[in-house]
């Protein structure tokens, strides 16, 4: 198409609007309306103008036609950027959750604050080098790291069932209440 048909389309199709199937095949139109309208040789206009058409055609809002047009002036392929997610990095290993399960084990799994102190004492008063990143553990980085799975692998407590027993006293009391 040449610029004058493109104008005479977007000025004759204000009520219609066009909306690509996926978006591979949405970038890959992108890129060929491009190169068969030779973009980068355009006026200010023109460019404005094949905009106008690209938005149109795509059903991609201003915005987002603006940034594949700079896509493509700086040289790269017109496609979808891969998705990268976004997350903080392990401060802590598995390794220290092994070595905390083994510190519940050892002390029958006590509060967070006492647990804490006996991770700083291990470093700093007995100077054992194993517990350098445990002695800095927060006591909500501690409750965290008791629910990851390297910590239950290593260390499970099973508990007894405590059955509901009704004592003797109240067993004939309710027996004879029902007579």
């Amino acid at each position: 198409m040449s610029l004058e048909q493109i104008q005479a389309f977007l000025e004759s199709s204000e009520e219609v609007e066009f909306k690509a199937g996926n978006k591979e095949d949405l970038y890959e139109w992108v890129n060929q309306a491009l190169q068969q309208l030779n973009y980068r040789k355009l006026t200010r206009s023109g460019r404005g103008l094949v905009r106008r058409y690209v938005a149109k055609m795509t059903g991609l809002s201003r915005a987002q036609a603006t940034r594949l047009l700079g896509m493509y002036l700086r040289g790269e392929k017109v496609q979808p950027k891969p998705y990268r997610r976004r997350s903080f990095a392990e401060r802590y290993t598995r390794a220290d959750a092994e070595l905390l399960a083994t510190v519940d084990e050892a002390h029958d799994t006590i509060s967070g604050p006492a647990t804490r102190r006996i991770l700083q004492g291990a470093r700093y008063d007995f100077q054992d080098a194993q517990y350098t990143r445990l002695a800095e553990l927060s006591v909500a980085q501690l409750y965290g790291m008791r629910k990851s799975r390297a910590y239950h692998q290593r260390f499970t407590k099973y508990r007894k069932r405590q059955g509901n027993t009704i004592p003797s006293n109240q067993a004939a009391w309710s027996v004879a209440s029902r007579s």
